[in-house]
Formats: structure tokens, sequence, C-alpha cells
């Protein structure tokens, strides 16, 4: 029974699903965009929204708790000083995916998941 486990596995061991999350959701803050597929987008859509709340906190234990997930600390310097002017309105949402065409080697679902 699969009750109470929400996890997508992503066909991983814990410590290699953990690393991989935290590299989507650094480079998707980096750059904004990033293409993968669909399993994993949807899988790095609620740390990157749960960073950015973070970073709309704006506190000293949040900025130190998104300075232990993300890889770049320059970059969670640059989140938590734009996040309040970009997404002070809303509360929650921040990501969008979009499907796209299928991967040619293997027909895995792609799709784009960006920062709105």
């Amino acid at each position: 029974m699969r009750h109470g486990c929400r996890v997508p596995k992503l066909g991983r061991p814990a410590d290699q699903r953990r690393a991989l999350l935290r590299t989507l959701t650094t480079e998707l803050i980096r750059h904004g965009r990033i293409t993968t597929t669909k399993a994993r987008a949807k899988a790095v859509r609620s740390e990157a929204d749960h960073i950015i709340t973070l970073a709309k906190e704006g506190s000293l234990a949040a900025r130190r708790r998104a300075i232990g997930y993300l890889y770049d600390k320059q970059l969670v310097h640059a989140l938590f000083d734009q996040a309040g002017n970009r997404y002070g309105d809303r509360q929650g949402g921040y990501t969008r995916v979009l499907r796209t065409v299928r991967r040619r080697g293997d027909n895995a679902e792609m799709a784009i998941i960006e920062l709105t």
C-alpha cells in the first residue's frame, strides 16, 4: 500500500534523489527555466516553491535554511533580495510546468518548468 508515501521516487535511492532535486532547484532559480522530464519537473516544483517562500520570509533562519539546501550561496542572496518585490503579493504558485514533445531516445515525457 502507498497510502502515506507521496514522495516521487524518480527511480533513485534517497541520497541521489535529494541531490538531484537540489541540483534541479538550484538551476531553476539560477536560469529561471529548465527542461527536464515531466516527473522530475513535478517533483522539483514543490521544492522550488518552498525555497521561494523562505526567501519571501526573509529572516536569518530562513536564509540559513536556503543556503543549506541550494548549492550556490550568492544565488541565495540574490533570491532573497528579489523575492519580496517579485512574489510579494502571491500566496504560492511560483512555478509553471509546460509539457513539450517526448524525448527522442526513450520517448520520455518532457516538460519545461519555469518561474512565473
